[in-house]
């Protein structure tokens, strides 16, 4: 019996959230539906995009969590406060 794949499917395995017998499988799947091929090849263009994000945070936040970081004692354990 042949398994249905969604695109669910090809996300998991996009990240390697698959089974070695699923692999294979979703492999075949791939080579015989264009569609599925076509969301597969996106989505590695989005994860190969999204990899290259860098988030740099602003002079004021550091500051501030440095700030916040400081009224507590390095000999006692810090609680959080919000």
């Amino acid at each position: 019996m042949t398994k249905t794949f969604t695109y669910d499917d090809v996300v998991r395995y996009l990240y390697a959230e698959t089974t070695e017998n699923e692999n294979e499988q979703i492999v075949e799947a791939l080579a015989l539906d264009d569609n599925l091929m076509n969301f597969y090849l996106d989505s590695l263009e989005i994860q190969n995009q999204m990899n290259k994000i860098t988030r740099t945070p602003s002079e004021n936040v550091i500051s501030e969590v440095f700030r916040y970081s400081r009224q507590f004692s390095p000999r006692k354990s810090a609680a959080l406060l919000y």
